[in-house]
């Protein structure tokens, strides 16, 4: 199965509107006013992960954390994936934020226009770079999840691709109770004459309410 999950605010948006990532990840550039906004509407957009027990264990923080549905939730959307594909935008964040052993110990399949060799990391992530188009990484996603599923973890813009490509069969949106006015929508650009949805599950928490759906050609 080829699925997304993400959290987004309840006027649509998944992040704030953009900024230099190396402004996010350095001192220097958290100094800029609008970056320390970003980051602020980006922590309270995130808040109900930090909290709990398997965001803890998953990037080493030590013992502790919350249980409940949030944490269930969050440990089987990992426990499910086999390899995962993102854009070239979500990597160089991540490659500036995620520490040495970045949390997703699979196969990771890079969407970009460059030529460079696979990046290995400890704890058994490793980050292919695809400069053939979605298509292709997905096949080698596929392959590289064996029995278990390809998540499309982002951005919006690479989610989006493959949601009008018809290559997702669900999703899951944690819905946040907070509003953004602007930024960068989940939806934006999509194709809804070729694109219907099914609910087959809505789960509310005291934080968000987690809500999943089948996609299906029209």
């Amino acid at each position: 199965m080829i699925f997304f999950s993400v959290t987004m605010s309840l006027d649509g948006f998944l992040a704030p509107d953009p900024v230099p990532v190396e402004d996010v990840f350095t001192a220097q550039g958290r100094n800029d006013p609008a970056v320390r906004q970003w980051m602020a509407k980006w922590s309270e957009l995130q808040a109900w992960i930090f909290p709990l027990r398997f965001f803890r264990e998953n990037l080493h923080l030590g013992a502790g954390g919350e249980e409940g549905l949030d944490n269930d939730l969050a440990r089987a959307t990992f426990d499910r994936t086999g390899a995962s594909i993102m854009g070239k935008r979500m990597f160089e964040g991540g490659e500036l934020a995620w520490p040495e052993e970045a949390p997703f110990h699979t196969p990771v399949f890079v969407l970009t226009h460059e030529k460079r060799d696979p990046w290995e990391r400890p704890g058994g992530t490793t980050f292919h770079f695809v400069n053939d188009g979605l298509e292709s990484a997905l096949e080698q996603a596929c392959q590289a999840a064996g029995n278990r599923d390809v998540r499309i973890a982002g951005g919006a813009e690479t989610i989006l691709q493959y949601l009008n490509a018809g290559l997702v069969d669900e999703f899951t949106i944690a819905l946040s109770p907070v509003l953004f006015g602007t930024g960068i929508r989940l939806f934006e650009g999509i194709d809804e004459s070729r694109i219907a949805l099914q609910q087959t599950r809505s789960q509310p928490s005291p934080r968000v309410t987690h809500l999943t759906y089948t996609v299906r050609r029209r």
